[in-house]
């Protein structure tokens, strides 16, 4: 059976004002998209009285967390903007839905599955949750005129130009500005890395890392890679981390690597300092391998898009509490995310009187509009990624306890 972990806050270190996502407002007056007539928007309205989302993500295999949990955050909004009256599009209402598709973590797959959209005629698509993935699948998304918005898929080259790709995450770039950013405000002098260099994810963050410790002025210690995220040994580059005298070493890989195999061995390594990681790093807790010493979590700490804690207004403490009141567990990162990703169509879909993919699309680029979400509050920039804050989570454990902590510690900024 895999650890449950409590979630505390540390009071008086978080500031970040969240509100969950209704209705976008509008910073300033923008173009109204085509389609605005009676006529037009009936042309584009979809038959029926039902307006399909595709969902793409690993709803089985090793990273099923992030797919199944995207797909409940999402599925959360859905009931949620039904039970509200729908989506409206001119004077009519229309019902939300999803058709799910498991890409198992497997880029062919994940082509396979939007594909299958497509040829459903779904124009409006989430997904997928890796970066690996929604790489596999933004060509189609662009060539069909297929509105794709990724919930977690942070490598920048997803985003470059503003086409039909979007994302309700940062970006790995923005990520590595955070992480390196706390390392030098806590005054980390060496630093270690070790990453996986056949992974888009986890080599694109290395070098996000690297390019901004460069300019912090941060001495990069040692530097150690794998080869695959299916590695399961990693003593060899923790010995070198020690030898090197790293005090802070990291380590942007998925949740099912570090839980029982790269925390672990770093501990029986030696290195006894800061392990920090990017958001693949949550959800750690529920690979735990049982009977395991839960003394090695503590310094385990990750940057994240959103934590339970900040759901401060009454709005966003509405969505905590009605998740936990229809799943019985408080949401994650990816709940957010996905949730997220749903009310941003239906603001996209209102303003633009259409769920046609290319009006859609033009109202998603338009970056004046201001989304109040779950994971904060946020506009596009110019290539479809949100302007957003983080936060800084990290794992601990008390001698006695049955189970590790997840705190959120404190909101990260690049300013």
């Amino acid at each position: 059976m895999k650890k449950r972990f409590l979630s505390v806050l540390l009071t008086g270190t978080l500031a970040l004002s969240l509100t969950a996502c209704g209705a976008a407002k509008e910073a300033a007056p923008a173009a109204e998209p085509a389609a605005e007539t009676a006529e037009a928007t009936e042309a584009a309205a979809p038959e029926g009285d039902t307006i399909t989302l595709g969902l793409i993500g690993p709803m089985t295999g090793s990273l099923a967390v992030y797919g199944t949990h995207i797909q409940s955050g999402a599925e959360l909004a859905i009931e949620q903007i039904n039970a509200d009256g729908g989506v409206k599009i001119g004077d009519k209402a229309y019902m939300l839905t999803t058709e799910v598709k498991d890409d198992q973590g497997d880029s062919t797959e994940c082509l396979n599955s939007i594909n299958a959209l497509v040829s459903d005629g779904i124009s409006l698509v989430i997904g997928s949750a890796t970066s690996g993935c929604t790489s596999a699948i933004t060509s189609v998304a662009n060539s069909e005129g297929v509105c794709l918005i990724t919930p977690s898929g942070t490598s920048d080259s997803l985003t470059t130009t503003m086409d039909y790709v979007f994302r309700t995450c940062f970006k790995d770039s923005f990520q590595g500005e955070l992480a390196a950013k706390y390392a030098k405000d806590e005054g980390f002098s060496k630093i270690g890395i070790v990453y996986c260099s056949a992974d888009t994810y986890s080599a694109g963050l290395r070098d996000a890392f690297t390019a901004a410790a460069g300019k912090l002025g941060l001495e990069i210690v040692a530097e150690e890679s794998v080869a695959s995220m299916a590695e399961v040994d990693y003593s060899n580059q923790f010995n070198k981390m020690v030898s090197a005298g790293a005090e802070l070493v990291f380590t942007p890989f998925y949740y099912d690597v570090m839980g029982p195999y790269l925390v672990p061995q770093a501990r029986q390594a030696g290195f006894s300092g800061v392990l920090l990681g990017a958001d693949g790093v949550d959800n750690t807790e529920t690979t735990i391998p049982d009977g395991m010493d839960l003394s090695v979590y503590n310094d385990v700490l990750f940057v994240n898009h959103y934590a339970t804690e900040l759901a401060t207004s009454d709005v966003s403490s509405k969505f905590v509490t009605t998740y936990t009141d229809k799943y019985g567990e408080t949401p994650n990162n990816f709940d957010a995310l996905g949730y997220d990703a749903v009310l941003v169509y239906k603001a996209a879909m209102e303003k633009a009187g259409s769920a046609d993919g290319a009006a859609v699309q033009a109202a998603l680029a338009d970056t004046s509009v201001v989304y109040d979400c779950a994971s904060g509050t946020f506009s596009f920039d110019e290539t479809g990624t949100p302007i957003k804050t983080g936060v800084l989570v990290g794992y601990s454990y008390e001698a006695g306890a049955s189970e590790v902590t997840k705190t959120a510690i404190k909101v990260l900024s690049v300013e």
